[in-house]
């Protein structure tokens, strides 16, 4: 894992070895983030990946995404439609040949993995 991806958990893991032109990935990335900045906990006026609730983000070879994502609190209201939104919303992405999510706990969210956005947007300084 980079450096980058160390400093910002959010950011896709990809295999340096990918066979995937660094060009097209670097697409393929910008894409997803921007289609999971589009997903929203109906219950706070920011975005998943704002907020911190993407943990992973992998893309193999074939172009599948792997998502691994939590919720602010496991009781969360759209627990159970939440996964299907972010996974309608990677599989979207030009490029992308599939999407699974995959929800975990293991680290609980906290506000610390929230974006200096977040944080702004909920008034959280």
């Amino acid at each position: 894992m980079s450096e980058t991806a160390a400093t910002a958990p959010n950011l896709p893991e990809i295999d340096p070895a990918s066979e995937i032109p660094p060009a097209e990935l670097d697409q393929i990335t910008e894409g997803l983030v921007a289609a999971l900045k589009t997903v929203y906990d109906p219950e706070i006026p920011v975005d998943i990946y704002e907020l911190g609730l993407i943990y992973k983000i992998e893309i193999d070879d074939s172009k599948f995404v792997s998502i691994d994502m939590t919720l602010t609190a496991p009781g969360c209201p759209v627990a159970g439609e939440m996964p299907g939104w972010v996974e309608t919303a990677a599989a979207g992405v030009p490029g992308v040949a599939g999407a699974r999510v995959s929800m975990v706990f293991d680290p609980p969210w906290d506000q610390s993995r929230m974006s200096d956005e977040a944080r702004v947007a909920l008034d959280m300084w």
